[in-house]
């Protein structure tokens, strides 16, 4: 009996192998990856779906009403209006992955734009230093609240808020009586934010990269899985994907340049949401924000320098802002008591929040800040062709901020449910 039981112990494991290779067989089908996707939506995984489909609804109406809303130089026009807030966007993205809020970010860009015309412009400081001391300014007071949230617990609403006060004050300082500093135009820097776009064969060639980044990093994390006996996506769902991300890039910079181009404004602004999405998703740095913005206390018994962190965050974020502004500043050819008022800095926040960066902190993206603006001004620039009042737009906003919110706080809850918080 005993010698019957050992060889018919290898049984339940042979079963189980059986049945773990049937599981990774099953996932390889592309039937398998779509019923995966689906899972992934049902307990709370929502990624950049939402925005996505919200997206194409506002360009089909807006479309429908005004045909002109996608013409070629009018995309191009949007992509110039996405790129200044749009940065902006981006480091908003940084300060809400820590559950916090810096609502300083629209002052601080009109602090940027106004030191760019004082030193440049008025004391003959050459530009790129004019840039440096800007973008420093910046980083020294994201600094300050930091060191206010982390060292005397001040919550970063009212910091920040405070900050925001200040920064209104000491822009209407240096620039003075005048109010306004106009740049030179023909200068390199008003080029760059109204004239100049790509050569269209450099901007069909940077269409090629994320289809190639998407097949290589793909095949890359698959031999990982791989070599780890972990169930893989097929070879052929990720090509298909690779190529019909590569069609579209292509297809949309071959209708940019039918108009002007592709914008080096917004090169530049795509260029930042790649390299921070890198840092997010590959860097020791990305994952602590992660961490520390899901829970703080975890993280500081885990070993993360959750002071550093707040730190660098609320640095990263200001510094941001301030080239937000000096874009705006290129992009107006001016700097001006104007610059970071109005809904500058509700656009910057709601752009992170409507496109998909948590408000509880933990989750987000960089391409939160590229989905979420284009969705902003894409209401905006619609509803301009239309000649309809700022006030309907102010309306239509606020119901998507809202909209993204509830569907951001039912994904948590369905996340807790199928324990994935």
């Amino acid at each position: 009996m005993h010698n019957e039981t050992n060889m018919n112990s290898p049984a339940p494991q042979s079963g189980l192998l059986d049945r773990s290779d049937t599981r990774v067989k099953h996932a390889n089908n592309l039937g398998g990856v779509i019923r995966a996707f689906f899972d992934r939506v049902k307990s709370g995984d929502l990624g950049s779906s939402p925005v996505i489909v919200g997206l194409i609804v506002i360009w089909s109406v807006f479309t429908f009403l005004n045909p002109l809303f996608v013409t070629p130089n009018n995309l191009v026009n949007l992509l110039f209006d996405c790129s200044t807030v749009g940065v902006i966007s981006l480091g908003v993205v940084c300060v809400l992955m820590l559950g916090e809020i810096d609502l300083s970010v629209g002052s601080m860009s009109g602090v940027g734009s106004a030191l760019i015309g004082v030193l440049w412009v008025n004391q003959g400081m050459p530009l790129p230093l004019a840039i440096l001391a800007a973008l420093s300014v910046g980083a020294v007071i994201g600094s300050v609240y930091a060191l206010l949230r982390t060292q005397l617990g001040m919550p970063s609403f009212v910091s920040t808020l405070a900050g925001l006060l200040a920064l209104l004050g000491l822009q209407l300082y240096m620039l003075g009586s005048t109010g306004s500093i106009n740049l030179p135009y023909g200068s390199s820097m008003v080029d760059f934010g109204q004239l100049l776009m790509m050569p269209a064969w450099f901007s069909h060639a940077i269409a090629l990269l994320p289809g190639a980044a998407i097949l290589l990093m793909g095949l890359r994390t698959r031999a990982h899985r791989s070599a780890a006996n972990l169930s893989a996506g097929s070879v052929s769902g990720l090509v298909l994907k690779a190529v019909a991300t590569t069609i579209a890039f292509e297809a949309a910079i071959f209708y940019l340049n039918i108009g002007r181009g592709v914008p080096w404004m917004f090169g530049l602004f795509a260029l930042l949401v790649v390299g921070m999405n890198y840092v997010f998703t590959r860097t020791k740095w990305g994952r602590s924000v992660k961490a520390v913005g899901g829970n703080a206390e975890a993280a500081r018994r885990a070993g993360i320098n959750v002071t550093y962190t707040y730190l660098t965050s609320f640095a990263l974020c200001s510094l941001l802002a301030s080239l937000g502004g000096i874009l705006s500043s290129a992009r107006l050819a001016s700097a001006s008591q104007q610059a970071g008022t109005g809904d500058v800095n509700l656009n910057a926040i709601a752009a992170a929040v409507i496109g998909g960066t948590s408000l509880f902190g933990g989750r987000g993206s960089a391409w939160s800040a590229l989905l979420g603006i284009i969705v902003i001004q894409s209401i905006s620039n619609g509803l301009t062709l239309l000649n309809m009042s700022s006030s309907l737009r102010y309306m239509i906003t606020g119901c998507v901020l809202a909209i993204a919110v509830i569907v951001d706080s039912l994904a948590r809850q369905s996340r807790v449910s199928h324990g994935r918080a």
